[in-house]
């Protein structure tokens, strides 16, 4: 990954320069970590299982609330 760095006058580095390759392949990277993030979550936590018909029911409901 190619880079430059942005400095202030005292040498500081404040930003960073990236191809827009290197940009999209960070920004595509982000969105499979966050999902993976989500499933890890939802994997762990306490889950409670309905049937297909409540959940199209449910579904319904809330869809003519709005």
């Amino acid at each position: 990954m190619r880079k430059q760095f942005v400095t202030d006058d005292h040498g500081k580095k404040v930003a960073v320069l990236l191809p827009i390759k290197d940009y999209a392949k960070l920004i595509e990277d982000l969105e499979e970590l966050k999902c993976e993030k989500a499933y890890d979550k939802a994997k762990n936590a306490k889950q409670e299982f309905i049937d297909a018909e409540q959940a199209f029911a449910e579904i319904e409901a809330e869809r003519k609330n709005k």
